[in-house]
């Protein structure tokens, strides 16, 4: 197999990361151990240097992986990540057109650096190597590859949703975007929704000539599409649920006892829903009033982009939330709603996740979701919990067990978390079976490896000039 090089916004260093693996690290680490593979991006660092430095390339070697990582100066990292990025491709790509805020001067810093970081890894790139580019940070960087001559074989993945035409349109350089996502030999999605999507918006701008569903041309270029919902290992996830609990945890538990609790955890983010998801708790306690007093639930969040704006209002609207719902249903010795703007270790997560009797994860736009499926994959087989997913998150195709919901109806919600509450074991354990047959036939091992072999199958461009 040839030479695998893996190119994402962000990299974790080993000698600098103590942290476990993230999702994507472990779907791709075999892969490039496998090949003795690259891994390129940026080290979240932030550069005095104004301009582009040959000497402040940080190159590991581990396991036989070769980690490249480049620092970005203060100037791009905000033209770049913070403004086009983050302001707005995140909240377009998640159908939040009314908080995209567009500047020209962002879109130019936003290629300049896929253009800077594309320069950066041409030297390191083999005549046979194939390349795996990742998430929406970097949708211009196979056109920047291809305009210095690259003409490797070169897949991107979508971790996110792709929005629809009406909602794109509003992004003044869609087309620019479009066009030069053409450029990759193939764009992998996690539904076929987003797939869609993408196509139906090349369409509104140029004919698309298909031979099959999967292969066709735009803008005089040949490009493949296919779905590859991304997937979790989950062995692993079960081995870190089980196992004895730390003492804090094992004594929460028993003060806890008999009450019933309901887990969510997600960063916070106003793509997840939370002000929803707490309105949706508050109805049911309203409208099933035999739950008031024997149900607990807990929402971790961490924070992420605290200096956006727009997450700034988010926890300032869950706090008041909380506080209001807490003094409404809450008793001396009982507080219903719990809300933490926390980091968890991701092996405690786990555990806790066992121990919960309901999994509410609903998103208003989300790409894939592997909490939902992390959930599931950490229950105990003869007595798991249940799993409230919202119809809007890509895991919802796959986890089709779950109890759907959408996630705008607070009603509906709460419906869901009472049937979700007095379900019998019996049906439980056979949604709980479904479910781990899907995480088991489409785990992380398989989206790698059907990416993979697709692009791998790719007739490479012509090196003529």
């Amino acid at each position: 197999m040839s030479r695998l090089v893996v190119v994402s916004n962000r990299i974790a260093i080993p000698e600098k990361s103590k942290s476990s693996a993230g999702g994507l690290a472990v779907g791709i680490l075999d892969a490039l151990k496998a090949t003795s593979g690259l891994w390129f991006g940026w080290n979240g660092e932030i550069s005095e240097i104004s301009e582009e430095e040959e000497d402040d390339l940080e190159l590991v070697e581990k396991d036989g992986i070769t980690y490249a990582a480049v620092p970005l100066n203060q100037n791009d990292y905000d033209l770049y990540y913070c403004q086009f990025s983050n302001a707005v491709l995140w909240p377009a790509f998640h159908f939040r057109i009314d908080l995209v805020d567009f500047q020209r001067e962002a879109w130019d810093g936003y290629c300049r650096v896929n253009e800077l970081l594309a320069k950066r890894l041409q030297p390191m790139i083999k005549p046979d190597d194939i390349l795996w580019i990742h998430d929406y940070h970097l949708l211009p960087f196979a056109a920047a590859l291809r305009k210095i001559g690259i003409n490797n074989r070169i897949g991107f993945f979508l971790h996110i949703p792709f929005p629809a035409p009406d909602i794109f349109d509003a992004v003044p350089t869609h087309e620019e975007l479009l066009n030069m996502m053409c450029e990759f030999d193939l764009l992998g999605f996690q539904t076929d929704g987003d797939r869609l999507a993408f196509l139906d918006n090349i369409k509104r701008l140029t004919e698309v000539q298909s031979s099959d569903e999967q292969h066709h041309q735009a803008f005089g270029k040949s490009f493949m599409t296919e779905v590859y919902p991304i997937g979790i290992s989950p062995d692993s996830i079960k081995e870190m649920a089980e196992g004895k609990l730390p003492p804090k945890m094992a004594a929460i538990k028993r003060e806890l006892g008999d009450m019933q609790n309901i887990i969510s955890c997600e960063r916070l983010d106003y793509t997840k829903g939370l002000p929803e998801r707490f309105l949706a708790f508050e109805a049911l306690l309203e409208n099933y009033p035999q739950h008031r007093g024997k149900v607990r639930y807990s929402q971790i969040a961490p924070t992420s982009r605290g200096d956006v704006q727009a997450y700034q209002d988010i926890r300032h609207q869950l706090e008041m939330e909380v506080g209001r719902i807490n003094g409404k249903y809450g008793t001396l010795d009982r507080t219903p709603l719990s809300y933490l703007n926390q980091h968890f270790d991701r092996r405690l997560l786990m555990k806790i996740f066992r121990l919960t009797d309901v999994g509410l994860v609903t998103p208003l736009r989300d790409g894939m979701n592997l909490v939902a499926k992390e959930y599931v994959a950490a229950q105990d087989p003869e007595d798991p919990g249940v799993l409230v997913l919202s119809r809007f998150a890509g895991a919802a195709n796959e986890l089709t067990a779950a109890l759907i919901v959408n996630p705008y109806d607070r009603d509906e919600v709460a419906a869901a978390l009472d049937q979700a509450l007095t379900m019998p074991r019996e049906e439980r354990v056979s949604r709980y079976n479904e479910m781990m047959a899907v995480l088991r036939s489409h785990d992380i091992v398989h989206w790698r490896e059907s990416f993979l072999q697709d692009l791998q199958a790719i007739t490479p461009r012509s090196t003529a000039l």
